[in-house]
């Protein structure tokens, strides 16, 4: 009987994207080949993850978890609005931050490499679901938040249950205060981050490309003003823009922050939580973002309509 090593489980479940133990039964049963493996699988049923991997999959849900001084986010898709309303996908997603929190993996290998409750990673269970429910589904990434003291304020924007939803937000308060006066401050700012979109923290924290567009603007707007009028321009201009993307500098939405900024609300709340408060990281992430989905295909589809194809 040939020798399955871990190696040709390996190699062959990257080309299926059938299950660990499926791939060992599979070259089990054809004696160590490849080709002959694939067919085995596809006869069982098993490899229908390999068929829907090239599908691009834009919707599903975001999910967040928070225990005590630590906090995670992760974004899972799928394909349809429609699958991300399967109770196993959700079970899977809401399952995502709390494995980030226990083993602190935030890279989407290390996490697909975690082990999963019930048995096998978490890349198992995500081909597993694949097989299950028929569309593509893709662990696109993940991230965690903590404090030593403190609190996490989190926020779902369109919830579907309980940690689930299109827009997740956390919100790191560091501080020795009282953790009870932390929360509605944590949970105010995480809703001004979800209708926000702050781009960082600070302007110590943006993007130096981001920055420098910016900047380039800036002077492309002002061009042929004498250089040290421009310069004062571009400064000033600068510190518009660092208001409108930095979440300290940000007016607060919120009426019991009326004309203060996040930063100045966070200051004024320490005397409520009898000590200093550091808004110490934030995460938000939107559902899709970034993600490019392809428009429809007109001629294909008025070629499938005449019979064409």
């Amino acid at each position: 009987m040939v020798n399955v090593t871990a190696a040709m489980v390996k190699h062959l479940r990257e080309k299926t994207g059938a299950g660990m133990m499926d791939c060992k039964n599979a070259l089990g049963e054809t004696g160590g080949e490849i080709e002959a493996a694939i067919d085995w699988l596809r006869k069982k049923g098993l490899s229908r993850a390999a068929k829907k991997s090239g599908r691009i999959a834009a919707d599903g849900l975001v999910a967040v978890f928070v225990r005590g001084f630590d906090g995670a986010v992760a974004e899972l898709n799928s394909e349809t609005d429609f699958v991300a309303r399967n109770a196993e996908f959700q079970a899977l997603a809401r399952n995502l931050p709390r494995l980030a929190v226990e083993t602190g993996a935030t890279d989407v290998e290390a996490l697909k490499a975690a082990a999963y409750p019930g048995g096998g990673t978490l890349g198992d269970a995500i081909a597993n679901a694949i097989s299950t429910i028929g569309e593509n589904i893709t662990l696109r990434r993940a991230a965690t938040v903590h404090v030593g003291q403190g609190f996490i304020g989190r926020y779902m924007h369109n919830a579907v249950s309980e940690g689930l939803g299109k827009i997740g937000v956390l919100v790191a308060l560091e501080s020795k205060g009282d953790p009870q006066s932390l929360a509605p401050l944590g949970r105010l700012i995480a809703l001004h981050v979800a209708a926000t979109n702050p781009l960082a923290l600070d302007s110590a924290g943006l993007d130096l490309a981001a920055v420098t567009r910016e900047r380039a603007v800036l002077a492309g707007k002002n061009a042929g003003k004498p250089a040290h009028v421009l310069e004062r321009i571009i400064e000033s201009g600068l510190k518009t823009y660092f208001k409108e993307v930095c979440l300290l500098d940000q007016p607060s939405i919120h009426a019991e922050h009326v004309g203060k900024t996040i930063g100045q609300a966070v200051k004024e709340a320490e005397k409520i939580a009898g000590a200093p408060i550091s808004l110490k990281s934030f995460v938000r992430y939107a559902l899709g973002e970034g993600i490019e989905k392809p428009g429809p295909d007109i001629a294909s589809d008025v070629a499938a309509a005449r019979g064409e194809i």
